[in-house]
């Protein structure tokens, strides 16, 4: 018996964010509804305060009877659904992760009413809840008739949308898909397993972390401000402004702010850019400032009135605009003087003071033994980066923390256009990688004396692509334990730049996703050029994809997963438009899309029973809460899972994956300080 699924909660707003989990103490179920594949529905009403709760025997007894538990969005609906006491562990369809795989990587809206719309069903009207809402009704205090009437359209809505969904998904030219829909279904009761599992959170650590993160913002804030004055004289400056940054790192100025990024052309030529600039904007030289005579430094005067009494309030000075200082500009060049490489850097105010433009401009400033600008910049990635975990992760994780210091991770498969994981409330997958990471150590064992294992697979994505692209070098490398990394450092070291292993890690995959040389030291673009020269297999892989999107509009992984690239054309050097997402889209899914959440399944099946669990997956790791009886046993689960991996993948694929895949577990009284283990 199939059976549509649908629940309505009340929602709490606390610290500025709204929670609509079932782990607030001050969150209700207050109904559900479910539609039975005869066409009949039934409404449960839990707490109403138009009616009292239903006997939900039957409820339970329909679940128990039940072949496919169907929603939209079954995360919600299933951890609201176990949290009061009810059970169901059959398959699912979950409409909108469905719905997100046949995008193939298009990014259209996927609530339900949207996804109704574009299949021309019947739309429900969206103003119904709305309206109460912004009321200040609470769910349980709207019309119990209105509410009711809301959700018989949304289950009416998922029934046909899934039909159409399967009968899509049968046709010749969707039903690669199957599988890949299948399979995140499954991961669908994962993620919402781990939501419910929830980890533990020491606030104390989380508020020491704080106060550290703050202590270095405001070093760093007034370190840069220092520099900010030696380079700028006593130009006014706010640094938090991306205009007035790009003044500074750019030393121009445009003449017309409003129409400035008009004047360009993405595409072109050099020489057209150059003058370009020098037609719209003017160089900044540095200032001096006096004090304003008329104000004497305050900003402000006090007015006389016709009879020669002053007025009660003072103005602002008109002499220095209010600020109690004239400036005077000198003959010497403010900022750091870089030049904007082309029209792509053009930003609203000046040039781009993004970080991935700026990370080119340290390896600049390298190249030419530029100090000032390389610790500026530097500083600047650094002060953007403390801003985030503040923000982010430290006030993210102590706003969606329970009082039960639980924090309940919320995953998703369906907001990257790879179908890799992302995360809300805080979105963890953003968290920095390595072990360095601070916040990490507030996550703790939820046991006395247990333990948090994290299994984090061996170059993961590089595996994959020396698989997918059947690469011989790449593999033998693999096989053989190889040491890209030392290699890499080697290679650009043996250039004229001495840099280390760790280093060298943020170069070595780069050019796999189509990242090249430009902007770097000639030491580091030489290590570019080179890995196109190592790995031949890749490198004509590459091309073959590059045909493929252009020859059929798509790409396929060896999953069945497909990415769409309608609107791919031909460069006139020859390659593709969307080229870094044509190389990147099939390595990043199989990988971390695929083959992740196959472990992840592997990993809760074999955990079934014990007290130890799945509490978190964060970029290619997979994160246990270990009990203390249980280390071993955890740990053989690790290992069990290593020497399956190449079967599952073939099994479930169909295919020989001929590249070793490693995961290597390490373990610890915290996130942080945890230790190799295997």
């Amino acid at each position: 018996m199939k059976v549509v699924l649908d629940v309505e909660n009340t929602v709490t707003e606390r610290g500025g964010k709204l929670h609509l989990d079932p782990y607030e103490p001050t969150n209700a179920l207050v109904m559900v509804g479910i539609l039975l594949d005869t066409g009949e529905h039934r409404v449960y009403t839990f707490h109403h305060s138009e009616k009292p709760s239903d006997d939900v025997t039957e409820l339970r007894s329909i679940l128990q009877q039940c072949t496919v538990l169907i929603g939209h969005n079954l995360v919600h609906d299933l951890t609201w659904l176990w949290e009061t006491g009810f059970q169901y562990e059959g398959p699912i369809w979950d409409t909108m992760v469905a719905e997100y795989v046949m995008q193939e990587g298009q990014k259209l809206p996927l609530s339900l009413n949207a996804c109704s719309e574009r299949y021309d069903l019947a739309v429900k009207k969206q103003d119904t809840l709305h309206n109460y809402l912004e009321q200040g009704y609470s769910v349980a205090d709207i019309p119990h008739g209105e509410l009711t009437e809301y959700l018989i359209a949304d289950l009416k809505a998922t029934q046909e949308l899934s039909t159409i969904q399967r009968r899509r998904l049968l046709s010749a030219d969707k039903s690669h898909l199957l599988e890949t829909v299948n399979l995140s279904n499954q991961v669908t009761q994962s993620l919402a397993r781990i939501n419910r599992t929830g980890i533990a959170v020491d606030r104390d650590v989380l508020n020491q972390v704080s106060v550290e993160f703050k202590r270095e913002r405001n070093d760093l804030i007034n370190e840069l401000d220092n520099i900010a004055r030696d380079v700028m004289g006593d130009y006014p400056l706010n640094l938090n402004s991306p205009e007035q940054l790009s003044w500074l790192i750019y030393s121009r100025k445009p003449y017309d702010k409003k129409n400035w990024s008009d004047n360009f052309d993405d595409y072109m030529s050099k020489t057209d850019f150059n003058s370009c600039v020098k037609q719209h904007s003017e160089i900044i030289y540095k200032k001096k400032a006096k004090q304003c005579k008329a104000c004497y430094g305050t900003g402000k005067v006090r007015k006389m009135k016709k009879d020669g009494q002053p007025f009660s309030k003072p103005s602002k000075c008109p002499t220095c605009d209010a600020e109690g200082y004239l400036y005077t500009s000198t003959d010497e060049i403010a900022g750091l003087k870089f030049k904007a490489p082309n029209a792509k850097w053009v930003s609203a105010g000046g040039f781009s003071t993004n970080k991935q433009d700026l990370t080119l401009l340290v390896a600049n400033a390298v190249r030419t033994k530029n100090k000032v600008a390389e610790q500026f910049i530097n500083k600047v990635i650094r002060l953007s980066a403390v801003e985030t975990y503040l923000s982010s992760f430290v006030g993210g994780i102590d706003t969606f923390t329970k009082p039960d210091n639980m924090l309940h991770v919320q995953l998703t498969q369906t907001i990257t256009s790879t179908g890799r994981f992302s995360g809300r409330n805080p979105n963890m997958q953003n968290m920095p990688r390595g072990g360095t990471f601070p916040v990490k150590k507030c996550f703790v064992s939820r046991w006395v004396g247990g333990s948090i294992l994290e299994a984090d697979f061996a170059q993961l994505e590089f595996r994959v692509a020396a698989f997918l692209s059947q690469d011989e070098l790449a593999i033998e490398e693999v096989t053989n334990g190889f040491d890209v990394h030392s290699y890499t450092a080697q290679v650009i070291s043996d250039a004229g730049q001495p840099i280390t292993r760790q280093q060298a890690k943020a170069h070595t995959f780069a050019p796999l996703y189509g990242a090249t040389g430009f902007g770097r030291s000639p030491a580091e673009a030489k290590y570019y050029e080179h890995f196109g020269d190592k790995y031949r297999g890749i490198a004509r892989w590459h091309k073959e994809l590059a045909k493929e999107a252009l020859n059929e509009g798509r790409i396929r992984t060896p999953s069945g997963r497909q990415f769409a690239f309608p609107d791919v054309t031909r460069r006139a050097n020859g390659t593709p438009t969307f080229f870094t997402q044509i190389k990147n889209y099939p390595v990043q899914s199989f990988a971390t899309a695929d083959i992740v959440p196959l472990s992840l399944i592997h990993i809760e099946n074999q955990l079934k029973g014990k007290n130890t669990c799945i509490v978190n997956t964060v970029h290619d790791s997979i994160v246990l809460d270990v009990h203390p009886d249980e280390t071993e046993y955890a740990l053989q689960v690790i290992d069990n899972t290593n020497d399956n991996l190449k079967s599952l993948i073939d099994v479930r694929w169909g295919i020989d994956f001929n590249v070793p895949l490693l995961l290597e577990a390490k373990i610890g009284p915290n996130w942080l300080d945890t230790k190799d283990v295997l």
